[in-house]
């Protein structure tokens, strides 16, 4: 049984998850919260296997509470939201930030045409997640973190006909593209196209949070668009992001690869044949496989292949299944991989 603990500050809202988790016999409701302060009082009792966390809530928000949860008593924690928008979107990539894993929207009534696909996504967002090995989070005044050495000479030999960089991600990606995001120059050269696994209807919110919390132009891709220098683009809900000629912007409602639309897999391989050796790939923190085996086509072509590495990982399955296949040329924590491809834009312009 996979032990649940619900914090929820509506009384209605807590019934009705607990009525759908239940739903599935392999979930147990250990117990329930209506605020952050109740959650940590009942998670030292219970210790669930998996938190479900609102992120409104009176005393101490979703927020804080998953900030002290993750520093003392550390447990998967999936946020469940109301809102695909506003402030309640902000307030919830801070919580992934913070140590959340994934964030899914709360299943609609049960007479809604969504209720039932809205559901399973829960459920299994929730199974999913039980079998997470999170670790405790250190405050950040007490975190002390050493840049890795970066290999510069090596993996910019030949980069200087770069002109795109590919990313993929899955959970706890969104802190991990903010950090590296960050770290790029105003001046960086390349346009930057990202698959993000996330839940239906928050990928304009994530678009949003990146670009505010990083600094850098951040939008949601548009099919047709030509891709500018220094930005980024998202994958949209629904639709794979792949490259045209061009560097056209192109989305596509074909079939989930890998269980997923928006998929990595079709973003890689997308930029594998528009640009051959010219574009960086990266594949992220992530459950399963999605991207592994084109990151290595990338490779073959020619690419500047990278996999994040374990220890910063939250789960390691995408980016160790390319090391295994030996699709990654470097592997390196986020603040290394911000560096290398800062580092791309001195190799452009004939720097060391």
């Amino acid at each position: 049984m996979i032990k649940v603990l619900i914090v929820e500050d509506s009384p209605v809202a807590r019934k009705f998850l607990t009525y759908v988790l239940t739903s599935d016999p392999a979930i147990q409701v250990v117990g329930t919260a209506n605020n952050g302060v109740e959650a940590l009082e009942t998670l030292r009792r219970n210790r669930p296997d998996v938190i479900t966390m609102d992120i409104h809530m009176p005393m101490m928000d979703g927020f804080e509470a998953t900030r002290r949860i993750m520093e003392t008593f550390p447990a998967p924690i999936v946020i469940v939201s109301g809102s695909s928008g506003g402030k309640e979107v902000a307030s919830t990539f801070r919580a992934l930030e913070a140590g959340a894993l994934a964030v899914v929207r709360r299943p609609p009534g049960i007479n809604h045409q969504e209720f039932e696909a809205a559901s399973r996504e829960l459920i299994q967002t929730v199974k999913l997640m039980s079998e997470v090995k999170v670790v405790k989070r250190f405050p950040p005044a007490s975190k002390v973190r050493l840049a890795a050495p970066l290999p510069i000479a090596s993996p910019l030999k030949g980069a200087g006909g770069i002109r795109a960089i590919a990313i993929g991600a899955s959970t706890g990606g969104p802190p991990v593209l903010k950090e590296i995001i960050s770290g790029l120059p105003q001046d960086f050269p390349f346009p930057v196209f990202i698959v993000q696994h996330i839940a239906q209807g928050f990928a304009q919110g994530f678009v949003d949070w990146l670009s505010g919390a990083s600094g850098f132009p951040v939008s949601v891709a548009l099919h047709g668009e030509r891709a500018a220098p220094g930005h980024c683009y998202v994958a949209p809900n629904g639709f794979h992001l792949g490259v045209g000629n061009g560097l056209s912007i192109v989305l596509s409602d074909g079939a989930p690869e890998n269980g997923m639309r928006p998929s990595v897999s079709y973003l890689f391989r997308s930029v594998a044949q528009a640009l051959g050796p010219a574009e960086v790939g990266v594949l992220l923190t992530g459950m399963g496989r999605d991207g592994a085996e084109e990151l290595k086509a990338m490779k073959e072509k020619g690419a500047i292949t990278i996999a994040q590495d374990e220890d910063s990982s939250v789960v390691h399955s995408m980016p160790g299944e390319a090391i295994k296949l030996g699709a990654a040329t470097y592997v390196l924590p986020p603040e290394g991989i911000a560096a290398m491809l800062a580092a791309l834009v001195k190799t452009r312009n004939g720097g060391c």
